[in-house]
């Protein structure tokens, strides 16, 4: 396949260029700034912004302005937009690039019902009419690359990526990123590899291929089932932001990095816990790192113990960052745990 020939080097959206092809995927509620910026230095490729509504960009809102936030940014500002109409997302693609946006990307594949009840997200599969005309009216609204993000379908009834990916290049997106699970399935199941090889044939833009990627080998493999030009890395990146690097440098190089020590690990979660305090205030900052904190300890194989798990949920419950921080400290730091591999 076309996109497993040339598994190395970069990757070109619109007229911007890539320096791998490994991408930090948006998740809502987790891959904030701080994260998004750890995960840059340690060689992602790109790091999407959290999701934000067309909406929400219009209010300009608290919420909105954190999601948009662009410190620590290395590589290209990518902001991902939900909308349901053209009007709306021509101006919040506007508003995104007036914020700092290199990239644009469209969701067309988040499966909650919030945003699906609302005609945006993978609704949007349903009507590719629609799909396409969210697309014509991004890029004629801005000179930044748009891109979109779909899922296979909205079920199995319904895999139409290659339909819509086709709808979309027409009216001018630069890449798609399939998340190789239908909308039905939520994230239930093994995400499917080889159904983004149809995507991939249909289109001449880059395709990325989105879904269960957590290591270096299986982001090889998931390229020579899926024929794509890049992976996008989500879930698996919790508690382990350098973990897309890590993918980026082996599909460049073939080599493996070794992985970061004990002290190294506690120094990316304690810098991720600041980053979110300093953003949010120590209060909301705490509840939002509660998850990532959580992540970072259980990327940690401990001795099965009840001690171990009361220290981690004492951990999590204080509300004192002084005391969080001395808290992780040594639960990261303990001599009877080592890395997960």
């Amino acid at each position: 396949m076309e996109g497993a020939k040339n598994m190395g080097g970069g990757l070109q959206v619109g007229g911007l260029a890539l320096a791998g092809r490994a991408l930090l995927a948006p998740m809502a509620g987790s891959t904030d700034a701080a994260m998004r910026g750890i995960a840059e230095r340690y060689g992602a490729a790109a790091a999407v912004n959290e999701m934000v509504t067309a909406s929400g960009l219009a209010r300009d809102d608290r919420e909105t302005r954190v999601r948009l936030s662009l410190k620590n940014k290395i590589g290209p500002r990518v902001i991902q937009i939900a909308a349901r109409d053209e009007v709306e997302i021509a101006a919040a693609a506007r508003r995104a690039v007036d914020a700092g946006a290199d990239w644009i990307d469209i969701n067309m594949g988040c499966p909650c019902k919030r945003v699906t009840g609302g005609l945006a997200g993978a609704a949007l599969m349903r009507d590719l009419d629609h799909a396409a005309r969210l697309v014509a009216a991004a890029t004629n609204a801005v000179a930044a690359p748009v891109s979109v993000k779909m899922r296979l379908g909205w079920d199995d009834k319904s895999r139409n990526a290659p339909q819509l990916a086709r709808r979309v290049e027409a009216e001018g997106a630069k890449l798609v990123t399939v998340h190789a699970r239908t909308r039905e399935q939520f994230y239930s199941g093994a995400a499917n590899w080889t159904a983004i090889a149809a995507v991939k044939q249909a289109v001449r833009i880059p395709v990325v291929a989105n879904g269960d990627c957590a290591s270096p080998q299986g982001a090889a493999q998931m390229l020579r089932e899926s024929g794509a030009d890049a992976v996008m890395i989500g879930r698996a990146a919790l508690g382990q932001p350098w973990l897309v690097g890590d993918v980026a440098l082996y599909l460049s190089t073939r080599r493996l990095r070794p992985p970061p020590s004990a002290a190294e690990r506690l120094a990316v979660a304690l810098e991720h816990l600041e980053g979110l305090c300093s953003a949010l205030g120590v209060a909301q900052g705490l509840r939002h790192a509660r998850k990532h904190l959580a992540a970072y300890v259980d990327r940690v194989v401990f001795p099965a113990s009840e001690s171990h798990a009361e220290r981690r949920r004492a951990m999590l419950e204080c509300a004192e960052l002084r005391v969080v921080k001395d808290r992780l400290t040594r639960l990261m730091l303990s001599e009877t745990c080592e890395a997960a591999t």
